[in-house]
């Protein structure tokens, strides 16, 4: 191991219900498994959790190594996730089974206890990036007590523990490899997993690659996607008529909120409503979180332009609720992955001159050290080397992990062919007609994954039609 030491146990012989699994109409026979795992395998005394997963078995004869599926986040669900990308899923049933895997603590795995966090944001002042830091460090320091008051050990909810989760899920299975179909987050589980647990490994598809040490995305990054975006709205003249300088406008808006901080009404579900100090930090935390998908964009721009044109800057006051909340996973896991100190070095350097300043990856690196001994020693930031077959799926217009962070992410892997999806975004599985077929040939050895593959490829463009988005701005 490179992470720390994971201690061997007698594994109980996992539980296998039949169920009916899938969207309403696309239901088949499948199953329901059940391992028992260690909640953290360096403690000899540590308790037993539930991972879950459901199998759809394959449709071929001689079916390649079961594709398990990684999903993102952290802290997303491999069986949620069946409802948005069941065509997927079923077409790689032709070729392989596919192995729904949640993760430990989501979905139908053993769940992490629900916490109340006492900590709130001040209503009479702008939230800076400074307090958002200091309020959400607090909150997580309570919820890290309140796992501990229950039984629960947070050090055992690392990518490191995950990725052995997956070589017992390989185990359970009782096959010699299995594929590994990871996006955003789900690769960097699936790149831990390469580097841990090597021989369990056969293929792996990296969508919108998160590297190892990647979990904190560079804010400079923002300024090449940006370019992009504005290269894809010049290409059509009514769209660059409706936004000729993209990031002339978002620039006057924040420093427009930076200068004079405006105040918005905030409207809840249960029809009460309060007053907010807009700052900063919320607009830079609403623009990093809408750029991730081509689809969005639209909808940020339009904000953008209300802000400017007319002084309403209420669209950017509902990305931070009163609460200042811990949901588990993504905190937990996160922190553990950590920053190296380079990297981290880069940020702060990158994110005074960046659209999003610091916000992009918020609560990272804020919560970087803020639970002992949750943090992964420096060995498991170092880069995935492996020779095994790899598919890198990566959408020019994504605005989360960046073009350039996936190939950086899988310089190590020799075996790699670099799929370029043109104007594909973060969620890219479906952007082109082409990926989804070029996948499960690459799963299925077949085609131009017979032999030696191609080290680039690229997609048909992505269908979205970006005029037709843009303008429903205007």
């Amino acid at each position: 191991m490179t992470c720390l030491l994971l201690l061997l146990s007698a594994a109980a012989p996992p539980e296998v219900e039949p169920v009916r699994f899938g969207p309403e109409g696309g239901q088949v026979d499948a199953e329901r498994w059940t391992i028992r795992v260690p909640e953290n395998r360096a403690d000899p005394d540590s308790r037993q959790i539930a991972v879950r997963f459901v199998r759809l078995p394959s449709e071929s004869e001689t079916p390649a190594a079961p594709v398990v599926y990684l999903a993102g986040g952290p802290g997303g669900s491999g069986t949620g996730a069946a409802e948005r990308r069941w065509p997927l899923f079923r077409a790689i049933r032709e070729v392989a089974d596919v192995v729904l895997l949640d993760q430990r603590g989501t979905g139908l795995s053993e769940r992490l206890p629900e916490y109340d966090s006492p900590v709130r944001y001040p209503g009479d002042k702008p939230v800076t990036a400074e307090l958002a830091a200091s309020l959400k460090r607090e909150a997580l320091t309570g919820y890290v007590a309140f796992l501990r008051k229950r039984g629960v050990d947070p050090l055992g909810y690392t990518t490191v523990q995950s990725a052995a989760d997956v070589a017992a899920v390989r185990d359970a299975l009782g096959v010699d490899r299995v594929n590994l179909l990871g996006i955003s987050y789900g690769t960097h589980l699936a790149l831990a997993t390469l580097k841990d647990h090597p021989d369990a490994v056969d293929r792996l598809v990296l969508a919108s690659t998160e590297g190892l040490d990647q979990t904190v995305k560079l804010p400079a990054r923002v300024g090449g996607y940006l370019d992009r975006l504005q290269a894809a709205i010049d290409a059509d003249p009514a769209a660059k008529a409706a936004f000729p300088d993209v990031r002339g406008l978002i620039d006057r808006v924040q420093d427009r909120v930076r200068d004079d901080p405006p105040t918005v009404t905030v409207y809840r579900r249960d029809g009460t409503s309060s007053k907010r100090i807009l700052s900063l930090f919320d607009v830079r935390t609403a623009t990093g979180y809408m750029i991730a998908d081509p689809g969005r964009v639209g909808g940020l721009l339009r904000a953008y332009r209300e802000a400017d044109e007319e002084g309403d800057f209420g669209y950017f006051a509902y990305f931070r609720g009163d609460d200042v909340g811990v949901t588990g996973m993504p905190e937990l896991m996160d922190t553990a992955s950590g920053i190296s100190g380079d990297r981290l070095v880069t940020f702060q350097e990158q994110a005074a001159g960046s659209p999003v300043g610091s916000a992009l990856n918020f609560p990272m690196p804020q919560l970087d050290g803020a639970v002992e001994g949750l943090r992964l020693p420096d060995a498991f930031r170092e880069e995935a080397v492996s020779d095994r077959p790899c598919l890198v799926l990566s959408g020019t217009l994504d605005g989360r992990t960046f073009p350039e962070g996936h190939r950086e992410a899988t310089a190590g892997l020799s075996n790699r062919t670099f799929v370029t999806i043109p104007g594909g975004g973060h969620n890219l599985f479906f952007d082109s007609p082409d990926v989804v077929p070029l996948v499960v040939e690459f799963l299925a050895g077949r085609g131009r994954f017979d032999g030696d593959p191609p080290a680039e490829l690229e997609t048909a463009p992505a269908e979205a039609d970006w005029a037709e988005l843009l303008l429903e701005a205007r």
